[in-house]
């Protein structure tokens, strides 16, 4: 069943009454792979009007003044707003009449699940309203924030980082695989694997771009996503949060920080004489000790190798004795 079955299915009964005798969706996807892709975004563009629909009839009904103390808000519904964003909504909050009721859905002991208008809920509260004007759904659970979710997942206004976060959450409402999504919305592979590479960061790069979703696009997250698998996820974080914090710090530099290999000091050397002809000289580094002898001394190197295993095994045994 794709996405578009998913829908109907959900959606099917919204606005009827029980036992009206509405005809059930049937299922009649085509076999070959360019009909399923079509048959699929005729079924999407028929739920997607069956939302206008239910928000015509929403509209229809008188809204209720909701205490805001009586709203639930369920996590991960909310839009993330740049604080830009959340500060123009509520000034003209501010100022003028909320024009679109927020949609509720009722619940027990007289409270109401936010389905739509979080952000606008949050500027009341910011504004010091105790109510707010909201249409009640009499759906069951999942209906409308299926469809609807689907119906805004692919808005241009959302980030890459915004669409990551609702692909994941279409996935754990739908169990629609990867090629499922891509497929059915009409995507190619490639561009849904890019906005899934989000999922690879560090969930401290993720906690950090949850703040500023906007300042990370799909094709820097697809480059750092790859370093952080590749063992530098610390660097990652610390580019990301960079980014967040510098406006003047774009992503290209962000995936160069975190593309830079680490500062290696140079070996120290020390040369070994006979007089002033140069016999050897000896390197550490990192925990390596390297002896390079010149050319008139070379053909003594296994001889010497030999020489400095027997010091070094002396050494340690005479420590040991100690």
């Amino acid at each position: 069943m794709g996405i578009g079955d998913r829908l109907l299915a959900k959606t099917a009964n919204v606005g009827n009454k029980p036992g009206d005798g509405s005809p059930r969706p049937t299922n009649t996807e085509p076999r070959t792979s360019p009909g399923r892709l079509m048959d699929a975004q005729h079924r999407i563009n028929t739920a997607q009007a069956r939302i206008k629909e239910l928000e015509a009839q929403l509209e229809e009904r008188a809204a209720l003044e909701v205490p805001l103390d009586a709203l639930v808000e369920v996590h991960g519904r909310r839009r993330k707003l740049t604080s830009e964003q959340f500060q123009e909504l509520k000034s003209n909050l501010a100022q003028h009449a909320l024009a679109t009721p927020i949609l509720v859905r009722a619940l027990a002991g007289d409270r109401y699940e936010i389905v739509a208008g979080h952000n606008r809920v949050a500027a009341y509260r910011e504004l010091g309203r105790s109510t707010i004007r909201a249409n009640v759904a009499s759906i069951e659970e999942g209906e409308i924030e299926f469809a609807a979710f689907f119906s805004n997942l692919l808005s241009p206004s959302l980030t890459d980082f915004e669409k990551y976060w609702n692909f994941k959450r279409l996935q754990e409402l739908s169990g629609l695989s990867r090629t499922e999504i891509s497929e059915s919305a009409g995507l190619s592979k490639s561009h849904v694997s890019r906005i899934f590479s989000f999922d690879a960061l560090p969930d401290a790069a993720k906690e950090a771009l949850a703040q500023r979703p906007e300042r990370l696009g799909s094709n820097a997250a697809q480059k750092l996503a790859a370093l952080a698998e590749a063992g530098k996820g610390e660097k990652v974080v610390e580019a990301v949060r960079r980014l967040i914090d510098d406006e003047s710090f774009t992503q290209d530099k962000a995936v160069a920080m975190a593309s830079e290999k680490p500062k290696t000091t140079a070996p120290s050397a020390t040369v070994v004489r006979s007089g002033r002809r140069k016999v050897c000289e000896v390197t550490a580094r990192n925990g390596v000790v390297g002896v390079r002898f010149f050319d008139k001394d070379a053909g003594d190197a296994d001889t010497w190798s030999q020489r400095i295993a027997d010091f070094i095994s002396k050494s340690i045994s005479e420590t040991e004795n100690e």
